[in-house]
């Protein structure tokens, strides 16, 4: 394979709602430039995009794959992202890598919630992106809505470059209002062939290009002026108008295929080498520290890791892009992460379970390693002490939690080591090996997403795990002043144990002058503060400790133990278990024996003490609260609304956004629970949701005593 000039290489990300035809589309752009000399089909489970064993079970993307294909002496590198908002964590890997994007939209569907979900991420990474209307061939496409559609979505800068002359079953001729052509397929030889526009559609034509060249003047002073001179533009101003508008995020060329018969992809990717940016032409990558590094393929050699898979034949696959420099077969780079040095033995140009072994890259072109020794993704390797180190990927926020336990004991190691694999290959699922819930806890986008995952680790790894309830982390607090005290005696033969302590708690408020006196049950108590220690709690709050003991009446060796048993009891809180927090406590008192007491006998008088008196404070739970914005159409909206009313949600505000309904409230998580799959079944799978944390709220008198009743009746249990 021979080597491309940055100038002479286009990244693109092909976007979309599931269902679109991605995936058929990747496959007949490889095919159109001879990469592969057959074209798969998603049903058949034998194209090169969608090759990985779950992805053939379920017929549809869980991953993106790196492809590409020659065309016209331009190499053009293809991400195809999956569809399903559950996998967004690939498409957001995409961007990092592409320079602009293909945003198809299925002809029979119009704008879906995934087309949206899509466009504003690229509208966050300022992505240029081409439109390209699919399935013309099905027998309910309808162009006429979908445009509309579109508009209604993207607004004026969606221009028709091309135009469906008879979409439907017998779809073949398409009108191309750049060229002012039609171009016509050919079913016996796959070719589209060149004709003039017949007589009824010359009008439509010249109404959609007087349109088009108006919006190509548009992003070019100078052609502004051609244009008012000459109330036209020939075709090379119009291209150029059209890459100048595309690369500002100015215009949004629509264009028309139906990639399983191969109609219209043979011109997408002439238009793509002529108009789509190459990497030089998008904004300057920036390093960590702020360093502007252009694709210079004589600059310091640099790569940026996006996406991390594994194949069990093969191990670790890890994808790059050239951020500067060229990259050459027996490399030895600096990974900027571990200070270690990886040698690149073999590079590869990727195009999905086939890889071309070529000798050098250039900047601003994708490829892959293999048998790298530390490098993963969002790693940067370098030439010598070049010492660049560009930005991690950010991926979204967790929204779906469940508890995964293995079935056989002696998984557990090797179930570890697998969800550690599987974070790597898609970072949006994260792993939580909580003490405080004794559960390891996934977090991902969604059911449908950890299903998949429990699929790997079922077929795959040959782990048998269950999900189960993911418990919830709630906090203990209190509200008022309360006293308590407890003494410890134990007498069995030889040494004893005695420590009894007296104490006052109450809550802790920010700012608040030190105690010096209590009235508790009409009685007063005055205190005499020695010590003073604060602490912030690893969970969130503080523990705020006096030491106001006078006359000796508990030995200062003492008092680290009795703090040792508060904290233990607030580590394990005495309504449910959970973590307490924001609590002042002050010993007083309390009496000691001259060869009884030791640590121990303090430390469980401490504890037993702060338990009783936690009681009588005003106790209450406290629970964890999600801001969670739904995104709807407004058909489903009363569902939606009423679904997230009986989740005890607090609606705070609804907007419109570009034909779909947004709705912000604060939920609880508990709530949440398996919230993906009812939000898919109340909407036909046409709304998303996101969801972060907000605030810890206090649960509702009769759930608060219903969560102590449970726990009470599963002491018992254990007991």
């Amino acid at each position: 394979m021979k080597t491309y000039p940055t100038k002479q290489i286009r990244n693109i990300v092909l976007l979309g709602n599931a269902g679109s035809g991605k995936t058929t589309l990747s496959e007949d752009m490889l095919y159109q430039g001879g990469v592969i000399e057959r074209k798969g089909s998603v049903e058949s489970k034998n194209t090169i995009s969608d090759y990985n064993e779950v992805e053939q079970e379920n017929l549809n993307s869980v991953f993106s794959s790196l492809l590409y294909t020659e065309f016209k002496d331009h190499k053009i590198n293809v991400i195809d992202a999956p569809g399903a908002d559950e996998f967004i964590g690939q498409v957001t890997a995409g961007f990092n890598a592409a320079d602009s994007a293909l945003m198809l939209i299925n002809a029979q569907n119009g704008v879906e919630v995934g087309t949206e979900i899509h466009s504003r991420y690229c509208e966050h990474h300022e992505m240029p992106f081409m439109i390209v209307v699919n399935h013309l061939d099905h027998e309910k496409a309808n162009f006429e809505k979908t445009l509309e559609n579109i508009h209604q979505n993207f607004g004026p800068h969606a221009v028709v470059t091309q135009y469906p002359v008879n979409a439907g079953t017998d779809f073949d001729s398409i009108v191309d209002v750049i060229k002012m052509k039609m171009y016509k397929y050919n079913k016996d030889n796959n070719a589209m062939e060149e004709q003039e526009i017949p007589e009824d559609q010359k009008a439509q034509a010249e109404e959609y290009h007087n349109a088009l060249v108006e919006a190509a003047a548009e992003n070019d002073e100078q052609l502004m002026e051609q244009f008012f001179e000459k109330e036209t533009l020939d075709e090379q101003e119009m291209l150029q108008g059209i890459k100048e508008g595309i690369a500002a995020r100015g215009m949004f060329p629509i264009f028309c295929t139906a990639s399983e018969k191969g109609i219209g992809v043979p011109r997408l990717l002439e238009f793509i080498i002529g108009s789509a940016p190459s990497p030089m032409e998008r904004p300057t990558p920036k390093t960590t520290d702020g360093k502007e590094v252009p694709f210079d393929s004589n600059g310091p050699t640099s790569l940026f890791f996006f996406k991390t898979f594994n194949e069990s034949h093969i191990g670790d696959i890890n994808y790059f892009k050239v951020m500067s420099g060229t990259v050459r077969e027996g490399m030895d780079l600096i990974n900027a992460t571990t200070q270690g040095k990886e040698r690149l033995s073999q590079i590869y140009a990727a195009a999905g379970k086939k890889r071309a072994k070529v000798q050098e890259m250039t900047a601003g072109d994708l490829g892959a390693a293999v048998k790298l020794k530390e490098t993963k993704i969002n790693h940067t390797l370098n030439e010598g002490k070049t010492g660049f180190q560009f930005p991690s990927i950010e991926f979204p926020e967790p929204k779906y939690r469940t508890a995964i336990r293995v079935l056989n004991e002696s998984d557990e190691e090797k179930l570890g080591e697998e969800l550690s694999r599987m974070h790597q290959i898609d970072p949006t699922i994260e792993v939580e090996y909580s003490k405080e819930l004794k559960q390891i806890i996934l977090h991902g986008q969604g059911e449908h997403q950890l299903n998949i995952l429990k699929w790997h680790l079922d077929n795959i790894a040959k782990i048998e795990t269950e999900f189960i309830a993911p418990k919830i982390p709630y906090r203990e607090t209190i509200t008022k002043v309360a006293q308590s005290s407890h003494r410890h005696k134990k007498q069995s033969g030889g040494a004893g144990q005695f420590g009894e302590v007296y104490m006052v708690i109450e809550p802790h408020k920010e700012d608040a002058p030190d105690p010096t006196s209590y009235k508790v049950n009409g009685s007063e108590i005055s205190l005499n503060v020695r010590d003073k220690q604060e602490y912030d709690l690893q969970w969130g709050g503080k523990l705020v400790f006096y030491n106001c003991i006078v006359g000796g009446a508990i030995d200062a060796k003492f008092m680290p133990a009795i703090l040792k048993g508060i904290m233990e009891k607030m580590e394990n809180g005495p309504l449910t278990g959970s973590y307490a927090r924001d609590i002042r406590v002050a010993v007083y008192d309390g009496k000691m024996h001259p060869v009884d007491s030791n640590e121990v006998s303090f430390k469980l008088a401490g504890r037993n003490a702060f338990d009783k008196a936690f009681k009588n404070a005003g106790p209450k739970i406290m629970e964890p609260v999600y801001y969670v914005e739904v995104l709807v159409p407004s058909d489903r909206m009363g569902d939606v609304m009423s679904d997230l009313q009986g989740r005890r949600a607090m609606v705070e505000g609804m907007d419109s956004e570009k034909g779909f309904e947004k709705i912000r409230a604060k939920v609880p998580l508990s709530e949440m629970h398996k919230y993906s799959t009812s939000l898919g079944s109340l909407t036909g799978g046409r709304a998303t949701y996101t969801m972060s944390f907000s605030e810890y709220q206090q649960v509702p008198p009769d759930l608060q005593e219903k969560l102590i009743k449970d726990f009470e009746a599963q002491k018992e249990e254990e007991e």
